[in-house]
């Protein structure tokens, strides 16, 4: 029998104030979802997620829903990384993430690792919402296991639609219970973080990127649209985030 873990949501808004900034007219999380807003960068408001309890344990169901309008700017970070944990309660854990960037729109979408503990389940579904003209920075990085442990089991479903067409719709397994040959060489070969960075800008209409190999173990790809793709593994966390902050900074 599955016991019943926590349910916590935390709701973003972000619009255009008329006056060269950014109002949030909506910022409330629940639980341990806790939500700050920090000092904004000229029109661009920030926000920091806070995690106020430990998880997601087992059996939890977390949910992050954000909303960027037209000619509002948004960057989202986190306070610190979040740890999928076993926990009490039975059965999977899950963490949701909900999107939507309007026209003239931007979102920086840039949270701390999501490190599975052993034993944990967690499944983490991502989803973004573009339309034409908007803007995306989107990072996800992932650590199985903390230093000397095993992973748990993670799946990651990310999902980027432009316009209603889908970008780039991907799912990875790893840890027990994973389809066979996750941690084998053509996946992970035994590395222990792996992340993604999908960047969206409308000047990619007219020059796209070229794809490249970015150091060992990491390439960026163009997508079909108007975004590149990088992804990248390492040995550890410090590592990874490197490869993909110089990969931002060489996208300008």
């Amino acid at each position: 029998m599955t016991t019943a873990g926590v349910r916590a949501t935390a709701r973003i808004s972000a619009r255009d104030d008329g006056r060269g900034g950014t109002a949030l007219p909506v910022l409330e999380g629940d639980g341990p979802l806790a939500l700050r807003r920090v000092r904004a960068h000229g029109d661009e408001a920030r926000v920091m997620l806070v995690g106020a309890m430990s998880g997601p344990l087992g059996g939890d169901r977390f949910a992050v829903e954000a909303e960027v309008g037209e000619r509002a700017r948004l960057r989202v970070g986190s306070a610190a990384a979040t740890i999928a944990l076993p926990g009490q309660a039975k059965g999977e854990a899950r963490y949701d993430v909900r999107l939507r960037v309007a026209a003239g729109g931007e979102l920086c979408w840039l949270p701390e690792q999501l490190i599975s503990t052993q034993e944990s389940e967690l499944y983490v579904s991502s989803r973004v919402e573009l339309t034409s003209g908007s803007r995306l920075v989107f990072r996800e990085e992932q650590v199985l296991g903390r230093v000397g442990e095993e992973p748990g089991r993670l799946t990651s479903r990310l999902t980027v639609l432009l316009g209603g067409r889908p970008l780039l719709d991907q799912e990875v397994a790893c840890g027990p219970g994973a389809p066979g040959g996750w941690d084998g060489p053509a996946v992970l070969a035994g590395h222990r973080a792996l992340g993604q960075l999908v960047v969206v800008r409308p000047e990619f209409e007219d020059r796209m990127p070229e794809p490249r190999v970015l150091g060992e173990y990491a390439a960026l790809s163009p997508l079909a649209g108007p975004a590149v793709l990088v992804t990248a593994l390492a040995r550890d966390a410090l590592k990874l985030r490197r490869v993909l902050d110089e990969a931002l900074a060489s996208l300008g």
